[in-house]
């Protein structure tokens, strides 16, 4: 007995099938969970305003040295 055959892995049939490529797909898209509108535009406003908040933060960071360098090598 092969080790395929005792761990009970299948091979993947050989070739390419676009009909069942889209089956599968199709299947696989039934599966998905989505989000209401309402989970939808509260999400991006939060990460729309995390975004926001992280790039004043980048800013202010990058003008405290810019003004840092400036008192040590100005």
């Amino acid at each position: 007995m092969s080790k395929k055959e005792e761990t009970g892995v299948q091979e993947a049939p050989k070739g390419f099938s676009v009909g069942g490529f889209l089956q599968e797909t199709k299947e696989e898209l039934d599966k998905v969970v989505w989000p209401s509108r309402q989970q939808l535009l509260s999400e991006s406003a939060g990460v729309l305003l995390m975004v926001m908040l992280s790039a004043t933060l980048i800013y202010l960071i990058d003008n405290f040295f810019r003004w840092a360098s400036g008192q040590v090598f100005g």
